[in-house]
């Protein structure tokens, strides 16, 4: 289950020694065709890092053969030395895979505003070169993870006989802007280079555009998606959409379980909105309410910080009555027509899990964010060491 699940990929990944902790941080993802086909949607951070403005170069054309990932240092504001680190990682890979450089697609995580020790990061790369295997996946998963704890993989197998697979990192500066963290994903379905634009998009809209773990958005934020077209299948539109979704979803999902420090995973589920824009930015309201993150990590089904925080949200942007407003966590309705509801002390807030409903009834459209509690230990981990 993993980014090679698909046929026509290959990777690897290897400790090159940018991290101190001698752990895997650089990973190698090979398109061997017969298509190259490829998509990308990325941060929309105004400062963005150096791959980024590399990498939305390269799939200007919808081709990428390859995909070269670091951990260890993001390269952003790293001036024109970074662009230059960034195109002599292109350029290695691509001479040692005999593609062109331009087709090269460069991803880097890690702490900003460092350049990168390229004496380790291209020796780095060319070990990773000779360690490429159809089974690779798992080890380039671990290469680009900094605080993950957990690899994050997926693998859906379609009836028709094709395939979508992908890896991902991220446990903190995760919020939605068309794309979150670092994703590769992959498929070995016949799918044109615009069919995966509108396909990644829309899968982007309904899962990473909805993790919203602390608010804080990434400089290097990269999601891509390559086709092999090794299967041979061409797949239907729609089921290709639905297994890309769900793939999507899946990773976003396993980024808010290991979001640093958190010791609760809340779904925030907006229902009975005038549209799903709407209910988007009320369950956004919610979501980066750090009174209402703090209350669920102290067990405390505190619903006043749920319906203040939906009031912040400006009635061109949501349409409801405050008095009309439902919301339930974890099954029990403890507000209801804007007032109080069953008792807070029925609901149980011991499991990981928190389902979080609010009802607008302003109409029928619906929308969830998921999103996990502000703790102890993310404060802790997020001001020890630079991130």
């Amino acid at each position: 289950m993993s980014v090679t699940s698909p046929k026509g990929f290959r990777a690897a990944g290897v400790a090159a020694g940018l991290k101190s902790t001698g752990k895997p941080d650089v990973a190698l993802v090979v398109n061997d065709g017969p298509l190259k086909n490829a998509a990308a949607v990325f941060t929309s951070n105004r400062v963005a890092a150096a791959p980024v403005y590399w990498s939305r170069q390269v799939v200007g054309d919808g081709r990428a053969d390859a995909v070269v990932l670091n951990s260890g240092g993001a390269n952003a504001c790293t001036g024109a030395l970074g662009f230059q680190n960034t195109h002599a990682t292109a350029e290695l890979a691509a001479g040692l895979l005999g593609v062109s450089a331009a087709d090269v697609l460069v991803c880097s995580t890690g702490l900003i505003g460092e350049q990168l020790p390229m004496d380790k990061l291209l020796p780095g790369l060319e070990a990773a070169f000779g360690r490429l295997a159809a089974d690779g996946g798992p080890e380039a998963a671990q290469a680009i993870m900094t605080t993950d704890t957990v690899c994050k993989e997926v693998a859906h197998r379609s009836e028709a006989g094709w395939h979508v697979g992908g890896m991902a990192k991220g446990a903190g500066m995760l919020a939605p802007a068309l794309a979150t963290m670092l994703v590769v994903l992959t498929t070995d379905a016949e799918l044109t280079a615009a069919e995966l634009d509108a396909a990644l998009r829309e899968a982007c809209r309904l899962s990473f555009d909805r993790a919203d773990s602390d608010g804080c958005m990434s400089t290097n934020d990269t999601v891509i998606l390559l086709a092999s077209g090794a299967s041979g299948v061409r797949p239907d539109p729609a089921d290709f959409q639905t297994q890309l979704t769900s793939a999507c979803q899946s990773l976003a999902q396993a980024l808010i379980r290991d979001a640093e420090g958190a010791s609760h995973d809340i779904a925030i589920r907006v229902f009975n909105a005038a549209s799903e824009t709407e209910a988007v930015a009320v369950a956004k309201a919610v979501a980066r309410s750090n009174l209402f993150k703090t209350a669920i990590f102290g067990n405390d089904p505190n619903w006043g910080r749920v319906l203040s925080a939906v009031g912040t949200v400006p009635e061109s942007q949501a349409a409801f009555h405050p008095d009309r407003l439902n919301v339930s966590i974890n099954g029990v309705q403890i507000c209801r027509n804007g007032g109080i509801g069953d008792s807070r002390d029925l609901v149980d807030l011991s499991p990981r899990e928190v389902a979080v409903d609010i009802d607008l009834n302003a109409g029928s459209a619906e929308a969830t964010i998921w999103t996990n509690d502000l703790t102890h230990d993310y404060v802790h981990e997020n001001s020890a060491y630079s991130s």
